[in-house]
């Protein structure tokens, strides 16, 4: 009997996660059957300066998915994250070609072309494509315009895309530990698979993550990504803090801030200097917030993630300073079944959910992997255009 499975890798400046899922019939949620991990070497502010290096942790946490879930890998959709990892939006118009003035598909994919080349870069990869809003002569469209009546078409398209460099980089070196990359997905798009319900992206929320070197957001409304930005600070920077605040050792400063190393330090002046870089990192998002003019109007407020995140104070601190909603990520979307609670993995987590689609039995796609579909139109066969 031929199993649906899918493979996510998420490579992390600080950790390489691994996460195997079983699609079984009848069931809605995959179950997940293999998780491997190993820290990351060879990357810095979550791109690759050492390809050999990546390909090691690749393979060191791939082999104790393995060994976990039974399964040989060797396909798997991959992330990728980093500063160079942004978004851009583009207009772009068409005149409508057919005699009756009927909207086509060729009409749609022809503004959106237009749309691209208004922010084209010739050093930029764009990963994602994604329509925001269609105008029909001059007046919003609701829905689809294919088959709707009219003479000039507008378009205005979201693009997300990171250095083309970079891309090659980390597909050559997961290709060379032996995997083959069916897709790329950004980093903040796959967490959301997991984290994020329709509702939530209908009304407006922003997903936050606090990596070990990197903090991205991605902002959504209307069910669809409006805005997406990595910013160059993370978990390491608190540690530093502590380590100069306290005056002790890097690797005891990181105990103390994930909680592995209780010692008898003043709790009031750890609890100030953690707070203190936090601080610095909501002042950043809220002045994203205030450049796409969104700021204290996300009703689902920010959802966070990531291993920076987990900290007692940071929901209460996310709305004094945001004045929005906050709470800590979970993925509720795998059911009360679900063990893997920890937000550090739903990124690989979400790479396994949107990995159904590519599955050896062809499984049917349901409504949130057909909303990954809209997100990289025209993008699909990305990956495989990168290996050598």
């Amino acid at each position: 009997m031929i199993r649906n499975i899918t493979v996510g890798i998420d490579v992390g400046t600080h950790t390489t996660r691994v996460v195997v899922c079983e699609f079984v019939k009848g069931e809605n949620t995959p179950r997940v059957i293999g998780m491997g991990t190993a820290p990351s070497a060879g990357l810095r502010h979550g791109y690759v300066v050492n390809a050999e290096e990546v390909s090691k942790s690749v393979r060191k946490a791939v082999m104790e998915a393995e060994k976990l879930s039974g399964v040989r890998v060797r396909r798997a959709l991959v992330s990728i994250g980093g500063i160079t990892l942004s978004s851009e939006v583009g207009i772009g118009t068409a005149v409508v070609t057919k005699a009756n003035k009927e909207v086509t598909e060729l009409d749609v994919n022809r503004s959106i072309a237009e749309s691209e080349e208004s922010i084209k870069n010739p050093n930029r990869k764009i990963i994602h494509t994604i329509p925001t809003l269609f105008k029909l002569d001059g007046k919003d469209v609701l829905g689809h315009a294919e088959g709707l009546n009219g003479s000039k078409l507008e378009v205005k398209t979201l693009f997300v895309s990171c250095l083309e460099q970079h891309l090659e980089e980390l597909v050559g070196a997961i290709t060379n530990a032996g995997i083959e990359v069916v897709d790329v997905i950004a980093s903040p798009m796959a967490a959301s698979l997991v984290t994020l319900s329709e509702k939530q992206k209908n009304v407006g929320v922003m997903l936050v993550n606090i990596g070990a070197e990197t903090v991205s957001i991605a902002v959504f409304e209307n069910s669809n990504l409006i805005s997406l930005q990595v910013l160059p600070i993370g978990g390491t920077d608190i540690t530093n803090d502590i380590a100069l605040g306290l005056k002790i050792p890097l690797e005891e400063a990181e105990g103390v801030k994930i909680g592995s190393v209780i010692a008898d330090y003043p709790k009031k002046k750890l609890d100030e200097i953690i707070e203190a870089r936090l601080s610095d990192i909501f002042e950043l998002i809220e002045n994203h917030l205030k450049k796409i003019k969104r700021n204290e109007l996300l009703p689902a407020g920010i959802i966070i993630t990531g291993g920076g995140g987990n900290f007692s104070t940071i929901e209460e601190l996310s709305k004094s300073m945001l004045k929005l909603p906050s709470k800590i990520g979970n993925a509720d979307i795998f059911g009360p079944k679900n063990k893997v609670k920890d937000s550090v993995w739903f990124v690989a987590l979400g790479l396994a959910l949107g990995g159904r689609e590519n599955a050896r039995n062809g499984a049917d796609s349901d409504s949130l992997l057909g909303t990954l579909r809209n997100m990289k139109k025209g993008l699909r066969n990305i990956a495989k255009q990168l290996l050598p």
